[in-house]
C-alpha cells in the first residue's frame, strides 16, 4: 500500500498517480428476534435486536475470511448504530485486527487485536430502514426516540479502535416512517459521501440488508438484488487520480461483487454476468490502497 504522503510528494513533483478505493459494504450477524419470536414481547428496545450467540460466530468468521481473502487492507469501518450491526462490528474488527489469526477462536472473546490496524466510527447514515417495513410499527418507540447513546455505544467496539474526532455525516437519524426509495437514496449518499471523505482508505461499511443491496444494485447497472443473506457482503472499488497540488479526481464506483459468491443474489446485466473479479486476476492495474 503506498501512504497518501508518499502520493502527495509525488504530486508535488509533477506526476500523476492513480490508484484503487475499496468499499466493503456488509449485513449484520443473525438477530434473535427471527429465531426466538417471543423475545421482543418482553423486551427493553424490541426495535433493536442482538446477534444470536452463532450471529457473533458467523461474524467472527466473516472477519476472518475478509482479512484472508482481501488483497488489500480495511482502513476505516463505520458502523450503524443498531445493536446487532455494532456487534457485528466488534466481532468483523476483533478478527481483522488479530495478532495472531488462530483457528480454534470462533469470536472475538479473548482475542487479542493491534488497534491501530484500523479506526471505527459509528454513522447515523448506515442506519435500518426507519419504517414499516423494516420494523413493525407496535415494535417501533412510540415517542420516535430510538434512544441511540452514542458513548454507550462506542464502548461496545474493541478497545482504542474507536476515532472519536471523525464528524459524521448525518447528524441525526432519518425521521420515522421515511419510505423505502427514500431509505435507498440515502444508503447510496452514505456510501458515497463516507468515500468522498476518505477517498485514501478503504472502507468496511457494517449496515442491514436493504443498504447491502443498495451498494450492488445503485452502482450495477440494470441489477436487481433479491437477497442478502446474514453477514453477506458486496465489495466494490473507484479509480482515485491524485494530481498535482494534491487534487483528487475520484471515477465512478464498479462493483466487484459475484452472484452468489459473498452472500448476495442477484438478477444481473449482461456484463456483470461475464465481467470476472479482477481482485483474482494479476495485471497491470493501478495501486489499492
Amino acid at each position: 500500500m503506498k501512504s497518501m504522503n508518499s502520493l502527495a510528494t509525488r504530486a508535488l513533483n509533477g506526476a500523476r498517480h492513480q490508484f484503487y478505493q475499496n468499499v466493503v459494504v456488509m449485513r449484520h450477524g443473525d438477530r434473535i428476534d427471527n429465531f426466538e419470536p417471543l423475545w421482543a414481547l418482553s423486551a427493553a428496545r424490541p426495535w433493536d435486536p442482538p446477534l444470536i450467540d452463532s450471529g457473533k460466530v458467523r461474524a467472527f468468521c466473516t472477519g476472518r475470511k475478509l482479512r484472508t481473502h482481501l488483497e488489500f487492507p480495511i482502513h476505516r469501518v463505520f458502523v450503524s448504530p443498531f445493536l446487532r450491526c455494532l456487534q457485528t462490528a466488534s466481532e468483523v474488527v476483533s478478527a481483522l485486527c488479530a495478532v495472531e489469526d488462530d483457528p480454534n477462536n470462533m469470536t472475538g472473546d479473548g482475542v487479542k487485536i493491534d488497534p491501530s490496524k484500523l479506526k471505527v466510527s459509528i454513522e447515523y447514515g448506515l442506519c435500518e430502514m426507519l419504517n414499516r417495513e423494516a420494523i413493525r410499527p407496535e415494535m417501533a418507540p412510540k415517542d420516535g426516540d430510538f434512544g441511540f447513546n452514542i458513548s454507550e455505544l462506542e464502548g461496545l467496539l474493541p478497545a482504542r479502535t474507536v476515532d472519536h474526532t471523525v464528524e459524521r455525516v448525518y447528524q441525526e437519524l432519518p425521521k420515522w416512517e421515511e419510505t423505502v426509495l427514500g431509505a435507498r437514496a440515502r444508503y447510496e449518499k452514505i456510501i458515497k459521501d463516507l468515500a468522498d471523505k476518505f477517498p485514501s482508505e478503504n472502507l468496511l461499511l457494517v449496515t442491514h440488508g436493504e443498504g447491502v443491496g443498495v451498494a450492488v444494485s445503485a452502482f450495477l447497472k440494470d441489477t436487481t438484488v433479491y437477497e442478502v443473506e446474514y453477514c453477506a457482503y458486496s465489495h466494490s472499488r473507484r479509480p482515485i487520480c491524485f494530481g498535482q497540488n494534491q487534487s483528487l479526481t475520484a471515477g465512478d464506483f464498479e462493483v466487484l461483487t459475484r452472484y452468489g459468491k459473498t452472500g448476495i443474489s442477484y438478477l444481473p446485466s449482461t456484463s456483470s454476468v461475464m465481467t470476472d473479479d479482477p481482485l483474482n486476476q494479476t495485471s497491470n492495474q493501478p495501486d489499492t490502497v
